[in-house]
């Protein structure tokens, strides 16, 4: 049996042993304090999550909410329902619309592109409610299109009761959802975004109006996204910094004033960008590996991603990346090109960064009935 000096020896070693493995792990960077209700900072290059708080609290996006009238806009101007060149005709509901607007008149010929930059830059209601209008013939229709949108984009803390953002008691939105709106913005509509949402003012009517996005003036790299501003949401900001290859996106929310979000949102981009490493793991159509498959004209077949996999890492963690491909066992013919045949689990210091679908690169076609036979017996020895 140990002597008592020996079992102290033993536990002290132990006490260290524990303490050397915790030093090795590296606490992941703790964010700035933020003045603000609730927000979140992300890398859209990844599509991870920095940090958050209170993400999920229902709060009042206010002219946030523009940013779905924009995506459908927008969305209709692909699908060629409507055009940038297009005559509006104003409604008296448009032009009477109350709060922030652009000034249109229903004797005053308007442009799609106009309204757009009415609402984008100038945050007009009344150019969200003719855009409305012209989309779906009625604000109320076209709400119901935000709202069927908010449910495809996996907005589950949101609904729309107008267009604008005008204060109603079933009107609301979280800092979460209203982040997976605009990285969905962005990343389906890069064109449109990069036209309309750096746009430092807009003159309409003899009237020329700034974008209330003070980041556009103080960060060159700041190119959107929106504000958005009442007494019960407080002052709001999206904005979306893009250096080099990343881009990071913050969604403020409830800030004390104009001076105030903008400096709290510059805080979380910056903190985005110097705490964190955006590293590439595969590039697209690169193989990570060759899966076997049984039943097919072949056994085997190569996997991998479509587009590049890249990962968000605290600063100075990239060597301690590690992936590992966890394939679907056993893969029977047929498969198809761009099918997903596993995943790849990438980890930190043992902490899950993420999973990743890994997607077939070519197809594989059933085998003949002789074939699929013999791979039959074969599993069934194994």
């Amino acid at each position: 049996m140990p002597s008592i000096p020996m079992l102290f020896r033993l536990a002290a070693l132990l006490l260290l042993s524990a303490l050397a493995q915790a030093l090795a792990q590296s606490p992941p960077p703790q964010p700035p304090a933020v003045v603000g209700r609730a927000w979140i900072v992300a890398d859209l290059t990844s599509g991870q999550l920095l940090a958050a708080e209170r993400p999920d609290e229902r709060v009042e996006p206010a002219s946030l909410s523009k940013l779905m009238t924009a995506y459908l806009v927008f969305g209709a101007l692909r699908d060629k329902k409507i055009a940038l060149e297009q005559q509006v005709a104003v409604s008296e509901s448009a032009r009477r619309a109350p709060g922030s607007r652009m000034f249109i008149e229903p004797r005053r010929p308007v442009s799609v592109d106009q309204l757009i930059r009415g609402m984008v830059v100038q945050s007009g209601n009344d150019a969200c409610i003719a855009l409305a209008e012209l989309v779906s013939g009625s604000e109320e229709a076209f709400v119901q299109r935000m709202n069927k949108e908010a449910e495809r984009l996996g907005l589950k803390g949101t609904r729309f009761m107008n267009a604008s953002g005008l204060p109603e008691l079933q009107h609301y939105s979280t800092a979460r959802d209203l982040y997976l709106l605009a990285a969905a913005l962005i990343r389906d509509f890069p064109a449109e975004y990069a036209t309309y949402y750096s746009q430092r003012e807009f003159r309409y009517n003899n009237i020329t109006q700034p974008n209330r996005n003070r980041l556009l003036w103080l960060d060159p790299t700041v190119d959107g996204v929106k504000t958005g501003y009442t007494e019960a949401a407080g002052y709001c900001l999206i904005s979306s910094s893009r250096r080099g290859p990343r881009r990071v996106l913050a969604v403020l929310l409830g800030s004390t004033s104009e001076s105030s979000r903008a400096q709290e949102s510059q805080k979380l981009l910056n903190w985005g960008f110097q705490a964190f490493d955006a590293v590439r793991l595969y590039g697209a159509s690169q193989v990570v590996k060759e899966i076997e498959v049984w039943k097919g004209v072949a056994d085997r077949l190569q996997a991998g991603f479509r587009s590049d996999l890249v990962v968000t890492v605290p600063k100075g963690q990239a060597e301690k990346l590690k992936a590992e491909l966890l394939a679907q066992s056993p893969l029977l013919a047929p498969v198809a090109e761009g099918q997903q045949v596993g995943v790849v689990r990438v980890t930190v210091e043992g902490r899950v960064i993420g999973e990743y679908p890994v997607l077939a690169l070519q197809a594989v076609p059933a085998a003949g009935l002789l074939g699929r036979a013999w791979d039959t017996l074969r599993l069934w020895v194994k």
